[in-house]
């Protein structure tokens, strides 16, 4: 595809839906809800919009990343082997995608988002500091759930950042700000691993995904920025929001 296929509603409709997407992933995960069915809104070909969509949204997810680093907001310690499970759990999550029908994960999903609705629910806050717990166990708990989840991002994935977020503040008993630092860089390997295979095989429209980077750049920044200084407030309404999204999602697939 050439620049010539690229129309003024195209790159207006990217603008707008991909900045939406890239601020609310940026605060409680779950942004490829809006980012993926804003690029099929622009009439490209559905693998393309996949692998366009895996390159702006790795992009903008490097700064969100970048800026909770920079905040003290990851711990390295649990980060990287959170993120070395999650991509091989995405490579077992895709392989078994292979020989499951998506419906299935779907029923499942429709009997426990309920569930997780009324655990954040319960909840008037998501903790805003770092609760005790064996390190070992943290450790173990952590793991564990960067793997389940990440199969989860291979298999199906809308709402992997905001599982991983919940996962990190509930059972590992993190901060809300270092459980989204965390989740981020998370996020960020399993995209970057999607984009080399999008890359290697010519699934990225470049141009459209380079006003789709700018767009995601200036949702990922901004939203980091008010996750970092306004903690819970806006990462548990953020979260309830990707939540709702998702249900809707998988109903409108059932429809279908």
């Amino acid at each position: 595809m050439t620049a010539s296929d690229i129309t003024l509603k195209m790159a207006i409709i990217v603008i707008v839906g991909v900045f939406a997407g890239s601020f609310m992933d940026a605060v409680a995960g779950g942004g490829g809800i809006i980012t993926v069915p804003t690029y099929l809104l622009t009439g490209i070909p559905a693998h393309i919009a996949l692998g366009t969509n895996k390159f702006s949204s790795s992009i903008g997810t490097m700064v969100s990343t970048g800026r909770y680093i920079a905040k003290g907001y990851a711990d390295l310690k649990y980060a990287i082997p959170s993120a070395a499970l999650a991509v091989i759990g995405a490579y077992f999550g895709t392989r078994l995608q292979l020989t499951i029908e998506e419906k299935y994960l779907q029923y499942v999903l429709v009997a426990v988002l309920p569930v997780i609705a009324l655990v954040v629910l319960r909840q008037r806050s998501l903790p805003e500091v770092k609760r005790e717990m064996n390190e070992a166990t943290r450790m173990a708990l952590v793991c564990v759930a960067s793997g389940i989840i990440g199969m989860y991002d291979g298999f199906y994935g809308p709402g992997t950042g905001t599982f991983m977020i919940l996962a990190l503040c509930t059972l590992a008993k993190f901060d809300v700000r270092t459980a989204s630092g965390n989740a981020k860089i998370v996020n960020l390997a399993s995209n970057v691993g999607a984009l080399a295979t999008s890359l290697i095989n010519g699934k990225v429209f470049f141009l459209l995904g380079l006003i789709g980077m700018v767009a995601s750049l200036s949702g990922h920044y901004i939203g980091s920025g008010f996750a970092i200084k306004n903690g819970s407030k806006i990462v548990r309404p953020m979260v309830i929001i990707v939540l709702i999204l998702l249900v809707i999602k998988i109903v409108v697939g059932f429809i279908k």
